[in-house]
């Protein structure tokens, strides 16, 4: 039997396969046509449309400050004949940024915020990422310029502006104005107005350009009133998707916060005139992870009564239901809040009325106060003139009013209520250090805060806004459970992944929140049958008899070994005051050699201007006097446990 011959030969097959090879290869290697020079806006299927754009002013912002300068620059940009944007570097593709130079008389500006201990604000860590890991990225003929957002108290005063400025002139752009330095412990606003009064002159120099005339209001967003509007698609408080808050789905996040039920809710301290609280929010069933250490940040909303109070003023109706729709048809940002809303909704959920206003919403309202001399000190007030800025300072800073005490204040000032809701700035997040452990509390997040209400220089009541809100959140209100919307911010703030390591926790007030969830985690630890190091704990209040907060928690936890060592310190109780500073180095040795020979983590929470930086000055005492150092020895030192993790701070100024 022969056999049959093959229908195709090995020579068929070969030359077939070439010739698929060399067509799959033209088509592939043919030259793709020169996209026109645009930023990839990401999580949706459109490109933004920054092409027609020549001044971008990307902002890195964690409470809202750094997008509002960008914004105002943006608008500046319209001044000036350009075509500006502000823009959220998290929504695009920053690998485009050099294209940005084949747009004629272009300019990225860059408002950056430093969060925590020298980190990006969450909207700008991929971008800090893309920066650091882009050694090879080419940004010649890129021009740039950054104002640095920071706060002198902190000890990584405005690292990330300071970075994003550095680097980009690593990378060949051109920066073409000085790094402005914002100081949020000085008077934040008055170094952004010094730094823009001279930056865009500089500007206008650089690109040949001249101001178009008088300053003028320019309107951002037309209003739009909605008569006859089904209200299932009005947003009622949500922050992203609407009706999130009757149909929750995980994940959540900043744009879609979880619904916690309050389950706890009770005063800590036994006396005196403030109210600190203790506060636990069940989060069963959401899918919500947390470690010890992290954040929650949750969203307040403004009191009733001021929110009434604005509407009377002014004379309106605030349940009609409107929308703000941006007049730039090619922003990114179509609203500046949620809309369709109502006026009600706005001034409750979505703005911030309780914080005193910028200089440059005031100076865009001026035009509406029908006496000259209001309009002329509104004005003032906006002004770079020495005269205008301590105007400023002392008529609305000092004297800490509000756009309602402004409004009483000033009877001839009755803006239109759509202007005003244009130019108040987001009501923000609020940022808790969580005080208690998943270990022990998988399904439960407690939060240790103090209820904030002084009385002003015009002697009005000013109540802080998120701590009113929570004390007022009981666990049931009329029969239904009291809600929280949160979600959690992760935190570098963390114990050792050694558990055998000692730990040295400072935490006078509030400030004892994360080491409370620290010690349920050491206990939980022991539980387990792990070696766990010692535990120190410094804490501090005014007297014994009335703030000293979970004094039957720590005392339990001394008693049954979690913490080897708990040193309180009343400030008031004697003539001398003794803080927590003066225990530290009453207990010396034992500090010392604890983190020079046990390789021991320090942990500092709670205010920043004074405490923190007395604690730090007594531990540069210690490593001096002890470690038989000099007083820059004694710096460094401190200053390598920082870089190795082994001292951390969690403050707030």
């Amino acid at each position: 039997m022969s056999e049959e011959e093959p229908l195709f030969s090995n020579l068929d097959l070969f030359l077939f396969s070439l010739i698929v090879g060399l067509v799959i290869y033209w088509f592939m290697s043919r030259k793709k046509p020169e996209p026109i020079p645009e930023f990839k806006k990401l999580d949706t299927p459109e490109r933004g449309a920054i092409q027609s754009k020549n001044i971008i002013v990307f902002y890195g912002s964690q409470t809202g400050t750094a997008e509002e300068f960008a914004n105002r620059l943006s608008k500046d940009a319209q001044r000036y004949g350009m075509k500006g944007m502000a823009a959220d570097p998290e929504e695009y593709d920053m690998g485009e940024l050099s294209r940005l130079s084949e747009i004629k008389n272009s300019l990225a500006i860059f408002c950056m915020a430093t969060y925590g201990e020298g980190d990006p604000t969450d909207n700008a860590q991929d971008f800090y990422d893309w920066l650091q890991e882009n050694d090879d990225e080419d940004l010649s003929g890129l021009n740039y310029t950054v104002f640095a957002l920071g706060n002198k108290t902190y000890e990584h005063y405005n690292a990330m502006g300071k970075y994003v400025d550095k680097r980009l002139e690593e990378l060949g752009a051109k920066r073409i104005f000085d790094l402005g330095l914002g100081d949020d412990d000085g008077n934040l606003e008055e170094d952004f107005i010094s730094w823009r009064e001279q930056f865009w002159p500089a500007v206008c120099e650089h690109f040949g350009v001249e101001a178009l005339g008088e300053e003028s209001s320019i309107r951002q967003y037309e209003l739009k009133v909605h008569t006859d509007i089904n209200m299932n698609k009005v947003y009622t408080g949500e922050i992203g998707r609407l009706k999130s808050f009757e149909i929750q789905k995980p994940p959540f996040d900043s744009k879609n916060p979880f619904l916690a039920a309050v389950t706890v809710n009770r005063r800590l301290n036994k006396g005196g005139d403030r109210h600190l609280m203790h506060l636990e929010l069940d989060i069963t069933g959401s899918k919500i992870r947390y470690e010890s250490g992290d954040h929650v940040a949750v969203f307040p909303t403004n009191e009733a009564a001021l929110v009434n109070k604005l509407g009377q003023i002014l004379g309106v109706d605030l349940d009609v239901v409107i929308s703000l729709n941006n007049l730039d048809e090619e922003s990114n940002k179509k609203h500046p809040f949620p809309c369709p809303t109502t006026y009600r909704m706005a001034l409750t959920h979505y703005l911030d009325i309780t914080h005193p206003p910028r200089t440059n919403v005031l100076y865009e309202l001026a035009q509406y106060a029908s006496d000259p001399k209001d309009q002329e000190n509104m004005r003032k007030m906006a002004s770079s003139s020495p005269e205008g800025k301590a105007l400023y300072q002392s008529w609305v800073l000092d004297a800490s009013r509000n756009i309602l005490a402004i409004l009483e204040d000033m009877p001839s000032l009755r803006p239109p209520i759509d202007h005003l809701c244009e130019l108040l700035p987001r009501l923000q997040a609020r940022y808790y250090s969580i005080a208690s452990s998943s270990k022990v509390h998988p399904n439960s997040i407690h939060i240790c805060a103090v209820v904030v209400e002084y009385e002003t220089k015009t002697g009005r009541i000013n109540k802080g806004v998120a701590t009113n809100w929570l004390k007022n959140k009981l666990v049931t209100d009329n029969g239904h459970k009291s809600t929280v919307p949160m979600y959690i911010r992760k935190s570098q703030f963390r114990l050792p992944f050694k558990a055998t390591n000692p730990v040295i926790m400072i935490g006078p007030g509030t400030g004892i929140a994360p080491f409370m969830g620290f010690i349920q985690e050491r206990g939980w630890l022991k539980q387990q049958g792990k070696e766990v190091g010692e535990t120190v704990m410094f804490f501090g209040c005014r007297h014994k008899n009335e703030d000293y907060i979970y004094q039957e928690e720590l005392e339990e936890a001394e008693s049954n070994g979690v913490l080897t060592q708990l040193n309180v310190a009343f400030s008031r109780d004697q003539e001398q005051k003794v803080y927590v500073q003066h225990l530290l180095k009453k207990n010396k040795e034992h500090i010392w050699n604890l983190i020079h020979s046990d390789n021991a983590h320090i942990y500092i929470c709670g205010d920043a201007r004074n405490m923190a930086k007395d604690v730090q000055a007594a531990f540069h005492d210690i490593a001096e006097e002890l470690g038989g150092m000099t007083r820059t020895q004694a710096t460094d030192y401190i200053k390598k446990l920082m870089t190795k993790g082994r001292y951390s701070q969690d403050v707030w100024s």
